[in-house]
């Protein structure tokens, strides 16, 4: 009978997730949907992130990742193999999906916050001073409610480890959030939130309270279709050498 296969650790979310050629072999402009797409797994990325650009070595990765030093090593060559293919062939790369469990700082919550119901649906707002913060890449702390019987429960304020909307993903993830209240939000943090299997209702603004009660009354006035303009990423970090 084989092994359980054990789940890799990685330490954040990505800030960027996907890769595009902009030109063709003739050197015209490519569409962003037209190359053929190679897709590189959660723990793929977090082999070459540690490797090559933390520079650990493959032992001090397998540790990281808490699998053997034979394992680290397939998922790396996998990943090489995966980023010679695009940048050989002109073809896309997606970073999605995987075998794997998200372990970075876990945020630090009120203890009645520790046991999360299995009927308790955990909203965070971004936040500043009392209002829907909106640039959700660059804000520096949540309120976190604990929705009960469509009522707020439970509210905390927590400050934020880390930038970038990978880490700030990975910060709602470890905390079990199911759902971010927000005004402006990139394309990229939409894909990680999605990755970590948060809901996201964004294009709020006024009073965190307020939205966060509105959300568990079902009468949230929001729009899924805001986006930010900005582009400016943090880095997480902390999670390397």
């Amino acid at each position: 009978m084989p092994r359980p296969k054990r789940c890799r650790r990685i330490c954040c979310f990505p800030d960027y997730w996907e890769f595009s050629p902009a030109t063709d072999e003739d050197g015209n402009r490519i569409p962003g949907d037209i190359a053929e797409t190679v897709v590189m797994t959660l723990e793929e990325y977090e082999a070459v992130r540690l490797i090559d650009h933390e520079k650990l070595t493959q032992q001090q990765c397998a540790e990281q990742m808490e699998v053997a030093r034979t394992t680290v090593t397939a998922i790396y060559d996998s990943a090489r193999g995966k980023l010679a293919d695009t940048l050989v062939n002109g073809k896309t790369l997606r970073i999605s999906g995987g075998d794997y469990r998200l372990s970075g700082s876990r945020p630090d919550l009120p203890a009645d916050f520790s046991e999360k119901g299995s009927n308790t649906m955990r909203l965070a707002a971004a936040y500043e001073d009392g209002m829907i913060f909106q640039h959700f890449g660059h804000t520096e702390q949540f309120k976190i409610y604990d929705i009960e019987d469509g009522a707020v429960r439970r509210e905390t304020v927590v400050p934020v480890r880390g930038a970038g909307h990978g880490a700030l993903a990975g910060f709602l993830k470890e905390a079990e959030v199911d759902a971010l209240i927000c005004g402006g939000i990139g394309g990229g943090a939409r894909t990680a939130l999605a990755e970590a299997g948060i809901a996201l209702y964004p294009g709020v603004s006024g009073p965190a309270d307020e939205a966060a009660r509105a959300l568990a009354a079902g009468t949230l006035d929001y729009n899924p279709e805001t986006v930010c303009s900005h582009h400016d990423h943090g880095h997480g970090g902390g999670c390397g050498r």
